[in-house]
């Protein structure tokens, strides 16, 4: 027969043997957790650059697709001279200085407005988007299509020179036609803009051009106090929209 402290011997043997077979199973389990982890906190960072960077290149896309204003030409006028006399404009049509009293009714006009009138609508902050009156009639209406239903003028105008002008005041920009994308860039960034005399002022309860004086043909330049700082017959017919 074995001596008894043989038997306790093996016995502890066994118990160290197991012990020993938990604790390496749980640093085999402990790796694993951690080979886990940085699986996972991989893939996390991996769909986070992926993330941001689509956001980057979809921000810098777009800024690269948005049509430039660099052509913007920008003028510097005082707000609030009013006068019932005709004025001679030096830009063509007028981006600011003496106007009528009056503002224009902002809306769509099928025909020529008074340009004095009109003026104090931009001093309102209306843009004002006029072509040449020989443009086909299809372009005309994508050109309503664009007029915003507020703060806005759509006419034709006599010797324009270029087949679309868009204009607020102190700046204007000539475009090459009625699917020009800058027109909708300009309307963005100068419709009750910044550089708005008057924003929020009325541009309805104003006049439709049936009681004012027809416009006058556009004349050679000598229009009042004027900066210029380059940046690289009424018979209307108001939209219904325009209130």
């Amino acid at each position: 027969m074995a001596p008894s402290g043989s038997g306790s011997k093996k016995a502890r043997a066994s118990e160290r043997t197991a012990s020993d077979r938990v604790a390496q199973m749980r640093k085999e389990q402990q790796q694993k957790d951690r080979r886990r982890l940085f699986a996972i906190w991989g893939a996390a960072a991996v769909t986070i650059a992926i993330v941001v960077g689509a956001v980057a290149f979809a921000v810098i896309n777009d800024k690269a697709n948005t049509p430039s204003l660099s052509a913007v030409k920008d003028f510097t006028y005082e707000a609030g001279a009013h006068t019932e006399e005709a004025v001679t404009y030096k830009e063509n049509p007028p981006v600011g200085g003496e106007h009528h009293p009056v503002w224009l009714n902002c809306g769509v006009y099928d025909k020529p407005v008074r340009s004095e009138n009109a003026v104090h609508s931009l001093e309102h902050g209306a843009v004002w988007i006029t072509y040449r009156p020989d443009l086909p009639a299809a372009d005309v209406e994508t050109l309503k299509d664009a007029t915003p239903d507020t703060y806005a003028l759509l006419s034709p105008y006599e010797g324009l020179p270029a087949p679309v002008v868009v204009s607020a005041w102190g700046h204007q920009l000539q475009l090459t036609g009625a699917n020009d994308p800058r027109l909708e860039e300009f309307i963005k960034e100068y419709r009750q803009g910044p550089g708005t005399p008057e924003p929020g002022a009325l541009c309805t309860n104003g006049t439709d051009g049936s009681d004012m004086p027809p416009p006058a043909s556009p004349g050679p330049a000598a229009s009042p106090s004027a900066t210029t700082s380059p940046s690289p017959a009424v018979s209307p017919s108001p939209s219904p929209s325009a209130s």
